[in-house]
């Protein structure tokens, strides 16, 4: 008679690390963000988008027709460099405040 023991502790911790895998592969695969997918990745509305981040300088963008497209890996960096600047922002005034 054969017995197999698993860890069940060891196989979850192994089925979340391929589900985010295969999720970060979906990711790449998504060469353009439309404004509904901009929205969804940001958790921001459009007129939050607009008010933030949308009229700066080097935010990667162009309108075809009458529809917004952002280029995925270029507007996710843009985006990680912008919430980076804004921290650095907030932590500058808070210190200057706190002073």
């Amino acid at each position: 008679m054969i017995e197999v023991q698993i860890d069940k502790q060891a196989l979850d911790q192994k089925y979340r690390e391929e589900i985010e895998k295969h999720l970060r592969d979906l990711d790449k695969q998504l060469v353009y963000w439309d404004t509904k997918e901009l929205k969804r990745r940001t958790c921001m509305s459009w007129n939050t988008i607009q008010d933030t981040f949308f009229h700066e300088e080097g935010f990667p963008k162009v309108k075809i027709g009458g529809k917004w497209y952002f280029p995925a890996e270029e507007t996710t960096q843009f985006l990680n460099d912008w919430l980076y600047r804004k921290r650095k922002k907030n932590y500058y005034q808070f210190q200057r405040k706190n002073a």
